[in-house]
């Protein structure tokens, strides 16, 4: 799914948006730079991303990076993300001892043989950075590229040194204002009821037309109808607050939103600043963040808690608190983000209640930020490159309970291997562990760490020490091993741990099995596998874990799926209950392979299915839609091969996200049975030989989204069905259909 935030249309922004297109996109073949400037709130990153996401734009530019600047990063920092977008796949070696002038020439080594490039340097502060990322630009006066930097900054100064005619944001107008406020309070549907507006219109001329602070007391708003709720909140915004000289001005509005809150969801929503600014954060890890550290007000346990915080997620979305930046095929929020001012407002608050924490270096600043004061609170936050020991040596720190180690791109925290040693030692009730920055090692003392809810590290173990077995009160445990090793192995001590709910792994775990003791009234909590080995699922496993909601399942299917066995390894999934979200990764050659008659005894919960390199038959998918409650299905690399799929009648009669990635060789796509007749998204990427869409999709009551990518035969057809949806498309319906192709074909333009 896209970018969340292209679903609300962006007021009053249209016409600045089409005036930087139109400099990105003209004038001078040389490299330019357009600088966005503004006061915070003005909406600078929120245009940038609606200009970065333009179609229009794939015309322009080969490709389009987005990178994050704010106030930490140095210019190495930057020219390290840029190696990394370009050049992926051998990024390690370019980067490998280099200063930034050495990265700038490698950057420009990789670009002058390829097209035009256009990067998005969000919230810049600093000058430098500009003038080492236009080092790393190709400058061939001969044959100039016309490539593009494009920069938002609060900095009049950076905009003007970096450019001769910055583009300066303005303040929305009094009718854009009100119109924001009407959308973000009501919808796109209705509108402001008359006994409203007229406090409406004061709260926007309070908010002098920054779009920033009507978001967010249009949160507050959201779901108000009485006018005593509506005139509280007019004279709780206060007058002038919004001055252009004052960076912190805006902060008000956000307190004003903030106070609305639920109380006992307010430190849940504070707890957004321990992420760095601009990071876009996974929600299901805030989530088990949440319920480890007892931010969530309940009294239910285990997966229902989650639910419950779920919806606390959902809550700040819909009060503007947070920016919606990618949402699952099933609508549920995926990656979210604070704005800067929000940002700025959850780091005071959070200090003023002692919430949490912050511990980094300030710029020029050597004086390191103590943490062993009696008031500090009990998170602890490190978010910064930290050249030094942190953590105390001769002082046992008791108050903390959560350690949290990061930056936005997971790489620059330096500490070394004996403070990490030290953590047991300094923090001896800690309940939440995340450094997955740093290179993680074990030592016998972290058998001492009885009261750990969460541990997310890093490290180079293929074996997981029997200490683990002492945390029995572990909820999840997230696991990211540097080994050339192909799996990871845990100890039997796993089954002690009563109350892991979420395992995760960037490698296929190797699960023991269970003490042959066990029977099926000690099953295991464990929700989540993502992922595990094929031989990992041996019936005794799976009886263990029967309550398993999501199954991830990477290495040689053969033994579960393979011709030669007849299916009967997936025997064992009979004993799993409740899995919703199932994943088959095949690894290497294998066998043939095949879906065996019990996978249906997945038929009553299966809703999510992922199936990637297992060559099934095209004839075996009509399997797949007899699963009634299957919602979301993914192909991706030759899930399924040969050259034609012809659907039963009445097929995936439930399901409403379709995505095939790589089916080699596939040419003819039969719709003619009518299936997919609660589809809503298609997604076809890499599907060379597919000849065409099939055009009975038209006809589909509830589509609303259909995606090509380098999906090249079958661009005609989709645009042939975009057309006949449109001309039936009721201009009253909520339901509107988008054709979204890459490359573009010059005929849409």
């Amino acid at each position: 799914m896209g970018p969340a935030e292209e679903d609300i249309e962006v007021v009053g922004f249209d016409k600045p948006a089409k005036d930087v297109i139109k400099r990105l996109c003209e004038g001078s073949k040389d490299l330019d730079v357009i600088p966005i400037v503004g006061m915070p709130g003005l909406g600078k990153t929120t245009l940038s991303r609606k200009v970065y996401h333009d179609s229009y734009l794939d015309f322009h530019f080969y490709k389009r990076m987005w990178i994050y600047v704010g106030t930490s990063k140095k210019p190495k920092d930057i020219l390290v993300e840029i190696v990394k977008e370009v050049a992926p796949s051998n990024s390690e070696e370019l980067i490998k001892d280099k200063d930034e002038d050495q990265l700038a020439h490698s950057i420009r080594e990789f670009l002058v043989e390829r097209g035009k490039y256009l990067i998005v340097l969000d919230d810049v502060w600093d000058t430098k950075v500009v003038d080492f990322v236009k080092k790393a630009f190709p400058n061939n006066e001969s044959q100039p590229r016309g490539d593009r930097i494009m920069l938002t900054t609060r900095q009049r100064r950076v905009a003007e040194a970096v450019s001769a005619h910055p583009h300066n944001l303005e303040k929305l107008s009094k009718g854009d204002s009100f119109k924001l406020l009407e959308q973000r309070v009501f919808g796109k549907t209705r509108e402001c009821p008359i006994k409203l507006r007229g406090y409406g219109n004061e709260i926007v001329d309070k908010c002098c037309g920054v779009p920033l602070a009507i978001v967010v007391i249009a949160g507050a708003l959201r779901g108000c109808l009485g006018e005593s709720e509506w005139k509280l909140v007019k004279d709780n915004v206060g007058k002038h607050l919004i001055n252009k000289d004052d960076n912190k001005s805006c902060l008000k509005f956000v307190e004003t939103s903030y106070n609305h809150l639920p109380q006992q969801r307010k430190a849940a929503f504070l707890y957004f600043g321990v992420f760095p600014q601009g990071f876009d954060i996974p929600a299901w890890k805030l989530i088990l963040l949440w319920v480890a550290e007892g931010l969530i007000k309940s009294d239910l346990q285990g997966s229902e808690i989650e639910e419950v915080a779920d919806t606390y997620l959902s809550d700040f979305a819909g009060r503007n608190l947070v920016m919606v930046m990618q949402k699952r095929s099933n609508g549920q929020i995926k990656t979210c983000r604070l704005h800067d001012m929000l940002h700025e407002f959850c780091i005071i608050e959070a200090e003023r209640i002692s919430l949490f924490q912050q511990v980094y270096l300030q710029p020029g600043v050597r004086v390191f930020p103590s943490i062993e004061d009696p008031n500090t609170s009990r998170r602890l936050c490190i978010q910064s490159s930290i050249p030094y020991n942190f953590i105390p040596k001769d002082r046992i720190v008791q108050h903390v309970r959560s350690l949290l180690c990061f930056s936005s791109d997971q790489k620059h925290i330096d500490l070394s291997n004996l403070e990490v040693q030290l953590i047991p030692y300094a923090f001896p009730l800690i309940r939440v562990l995340d450094i997955q920055s740093l290179i993680f090692e074990f030592s016998e003392m972290f058998s001492r760490l009885f009261h750990l809810r969460y541990i997310a590290i890093k490290g180079n173990f293929t074996v997981l020490p029997s200490l683990f077995g002492n945390f029995w009160y572990l909820q999840t445990l997230i696991l990211h091993t540097d080994t050339s090793r192909s799996t990871l192995e845990i100890r039997e001590d796993i089954w002690k741990m009563l109350q892991l709910r979420h395992l995760h792994s960037n490698l296929p775990v190797k699960l023991p099995p269970p003490p042959t003791s066990t029977s099926k009234s000690c099953t295991s909590c464990l929700q989540t596998l993502s992922k595990v080995t094929p031989d990992s699922c041996k019936k005794t496993v799976l009886a263990k874990v029967c309550h398993l909601r999501k199954l991830g399942i990477e290495g040689q299917l053969a033994a579960l799926l393979g011709k030669s066995t007849k299916g009967r390894g997936f025997d064992s999934f009979q004993e799993l209950r409740c899995v919703e979200n199932l994943k088959l990764l095949n690894n290497g050659w294998s066998e043939e392979l095949h879906l065996p008659p019990h996978f249906f005894s997945l038929q009553k919960t299966l809703n999510k299915l992922t199936l990637s390199n297992t060559n099934f038959e095209w004839s075996e998918a009509d399997m797949l839609g007899q699963l009634e409650c299957l919602t979301v299905l993914k192909l991706k690399e030759n899930a399924f091969i040969g050259k034609n799929w012809k659907p039963k009648k009445g097929s995936f009669s439930n399901l409403q996200v379709l995505q095939i990635v790589w089916a080699e060789n596939w040419e003819t796509w039969d719709a003619s049975n009518r299936p997919f007749q609660s589809l809503t998204h298609l997604v076809l990427i890499s599907c060379y030989d597919l000849n065409a869409v099939p055009h009975e999709l038209a006809d589909l009551p509830y589509l609303q989204e259909m995606r090509l990518m380098r999906t090249f035969k079958a661009v005609s057809s989709a645009i042939e069905i975009k057309s006949k949806k449109l001309r039936r498309q009721d201009p009253e319906s909520s339901i509107k259909f988008n054709l979204i192709i890459f490359p573009p074909p010059s005929s849409t333009n």
